[in-house]
């Protein structure tokens, strides 16, 4: 499998506005839908990618764990459907049934919001604090299809225990790493393969 790691956004970066339709229910989702949230996760993910494979069902689970604690979590896919069909709105409505996700689970049919976020890879992730600055982007763990490592969530948990209780949150961060976001043909951001670590 190619391995794609985050660029790493910026840490501080506000978190970019999006409205986007959630497959499910055929109703548009938005940033300021959370707004009273006190953390905000976001997760670029997709069906088909075995990295997002290996963490969902884990996945899903801390994100309940985490909605019943205030944090808002939305994940998105971005990827070309046109080349990718298991990756496509029908599709992801029966992988948000099948595998319980309880967060809206979001189209990015222009790759617009993906761009935004300078996401590159699935899964990718991101965890703004109550003012929508980032303040965590990388891995879930260190587990990777085929390394076993147990899928425990250990990273981003520390980062959103860390965000709810106002802590700091330690900038000793690693990247994500996953299948490349699928770009449609002449849309592939110019940021796509750099890392910038701040």
């Amino acid at each position: 499998m190619a391995e794609t790691p985050s660029t790493m956004a910026p840490l501080g970066m506000k978190a970019p506005s999006f409205r986007l339709p959630e497959p499910a229910t055929g109703k548009p989702v938005s940033l300021e839908d959370f707004s009273s949230a006190p953390a905000l996760l976001v997760a670029f993910i997709c069906n088909h990618c075995p990295f997002v494979q290996h963490v969902r069902d884990n996945f899903a689970q801390l994100a309940g764990e985490y909605q019943a604690r205030g944090v808002a979590v939305v994940a998105i896919s971005s990827n070309d459907v046109a080349n990718y069909p298991q990756d496509s709105p029908q599709a992801m409505a029966e992988e948000a049934k099948r595998h319980g996700y309880t967060f809206p689970y979001l189209y990015d049919e222009t790759q617009a919001v993906a761009k935004a976020y300078r996401a590159a890879c699935t899964p990718d992730f991101y965890v703004f604090d109550r003012a929508r600055q980032l303040v965590y982007r990388g891995q879930m763990d260190d587990s990777r299809p085929g390394n076993s490592k147990p899928v425990t969530g250990a990273d981003l948990r520390k980062a959103l225990d860390a965000t709810l209780e106002g802590q700091p949150v330690s900038r000793e961060q690693k990247a994500s790493v996953g299948c490349n976001i699928k770009w449609k043909p002449g849309n592939e951001p110019e940021y796509f393969g750099v890392r910038s670590v701040a």
